[in-house]
């Protein structure tokens, strides 16, 4: 058996790797759709604000789209490195998945995205925006068919094992399991409330360094009215998702909870901090209000969950860690609906750009969304343990047999690689956002000639001009 130091080393490897990773298909998500919503907006007012925004934006998302891609290259090398037993197990369902992201997604994205980052003054309006909504969406496609793999191993259905692998007998239930609704859902309002924090967070910014131009007024409004939109959706399908794991995955609300044990007839107090004690089954310092775990967890007043001291041993979740993490993830998501309605209250008072403590507290909130889809990723992952397919195959059965200095050789090569590639690439990602939006000069038109038509090197057709000149022109249509 895989010695227990190596089986630790291994999960925490994937952990960092996949937590440098998940930031940077949030904000592409959230940065797709921005930029749709942008470029609509300009064609249809003609107002150079949302043509200036969607050009300061783009060059961000081009940024961050590439990191995305260079980690997640990474988290696929990893699973038939690392976790070579779980690949062998379980590669005939989620082999397909990703291969059904890859053709149906990355090739979507990566057929347009040229056309969307470097032809705005090459092709006509229709096809640019065309391009731009076919990156979106290859981007909510893509998110889609990674956590239909990832819910399957949450809540799987439709497999039989046959010869110690799970083979697939139906592909709906595969990929519409349980949870993948409610998943699917809550990952990508996360993944809009991080981008209009990021986008809002920025606006900020430039207003409290005296930089208030109609283009930053404009994404910090938006950025409000995104957050006000969104914030109460998630609380919403934060609900539901609760419900559905309560239904398929009870250890993991019990630890979540901190419950320990719930007897039959009497209600269960929400418990709102507390220190889960693993080794004394009990959480110490409970501060909980009566009534309302039950009414939260079961719509019911008098509901009961089981509690964690129900389940074996060796099938409880670290409640720990996963206590906290939730915590910080639903204290942060209230924050974002505090936020949204302060915004709005602003707003009816025409304060919005005026209240430097509001403007302050949204700076701050910057990176809130992020934190708190790592927060609830951690919940959900740690969650799940000790079953990396639930119920079905255990974590110390999937990892790969490396030792622990192997294991500790690589993290630290992957620490040290991650820090200085992804640290120069956030870097100049702030250095771009610093920068604020500003004029730009080009219209929409088809190549002038024939050597036009046909770029002499590789991104050619982006511009080489950094500054704007004086007085853009107007848009042109073709």
């Amino acid at each position: 058996m895989l010695d227990s130091t190596a089986l630790e080393l291994a999960r925490i490897q994937f952990g960092f790797t996949v937590s440098f990773h998940i930031v940077f298909p949030a904000i592409t998500i959230g940065l797709a759709s921005y930029l749709a919503v942008l470029e609509g907006l300009w064609l249809w007012r003609k107002q150079e604000v949302y043509r200036d925004l969607y050009h300061f934006w783009s060059k961000i998302f081009a940024v961050n789209f590439a990191m995305g891609v260079v980690s997640g290259l990474v988290m696929a090398y990893q699973f038939g490195t690392n976790w070579g037993h779980f690949s062998t197990f379980a590669g005939g369902i989620t082999g397909p998945l990703l291969t059904y992201e890859v053709l149906t997604a990355f090739f979507l994205e990566a057929g347009f995205l040229g056309v969307m980052l470097f032809g705005w003054t090459k092709v006509g309006p229709g096809l640019h925006f065309f391009a731009t909504l076919m990156v979106a969406a290859g981007t909510l496609i893509s998110a889609t068919w990674i956590l239909a793999s990832n819910s399957w191993m949450q809540t799987p259905q439709g497999f039989e094992i046959i010869g110690g692998r799970a083979v697939p007998i139906d592909w709906l239930k595969v990929i519409f399991n349980p949870s993948f609704p409610y998943r699917l859902v809550h990952m990508t309002i996360a993944a809009y409330l991080a981008t209009a924090l990021f986008v809002g967070a920025s606006g900020a910014w430039h207003v409290l360094r005296g930089q208030a131009t109609p283009a930053v007024r404009t994404m910090l409004s938006m950025a409000m009215w995104m957050l006000l939109a969104t914030a109460p959706l998630q609380v919403i399908a934060g609900d539901a998702h609760g419900l559905d794991t309560l239904e398929h995955q009870p250890a993991k609300i019990a630890a979540i909870e901190g419950h320990w044990r719930n007897e039959p007839g009497e209600s269960v107090p929400l418990i709102l901090f507390g220190w889960p004690d693993m080794a004394a089954e009990t959480t110490r310092a409970a501060i909980g209000i009566p009534h309302l775990g039950s009414l939260i967890l079961t719509h019911d007043w008098n509901g009961r969950i089981p509690g964690l001291a129900e389940f074996a041993p060796e099938d409880r979740p670290n409640a720990t860690i996963v206590f906290w993490t939730f915590r910080v993830m639903v204290g942060l998501g209230l924050s974002m609906l505090l936020l949204g309605l302060w915004g709005l209250l602003l707003r009816r008072r025409q304060r919005l750009f005026q209240s430097r403590l509001f403007l302050r507290v949204t700076l701050l909130m910057g990176p809130a969304g992020l934190i708190g889809i790592l927060a609830g990723w951690l919940t959900t992952e740690i969650g799940r343990q000790p079953w990396v397919v639930y119920g079905v195959l255990r974590t110390k059965d999937a990892v790969s047999h490396h030792s622990p200095l192997a294991l500790s050789a690589t993290l630290l090569v992957f620490i040290v690689l991650y820090f200085a590639i992804f640290g120069t690439g956030i870097r100049y990602m702030l250095k771009l956002v610093a920068k604020g939006p500003t004029g730009f000069v080009g219209n929409f038109q088809a190549p002038r000639d024939e050597s036009a038509a046909r770029p002499a090197r590789p991104l050619s057709a982006a511009s080489d001009e950094d500054e704007p000149s004086a007085g853009p022109p107007e848009h042109r249509k073709e």
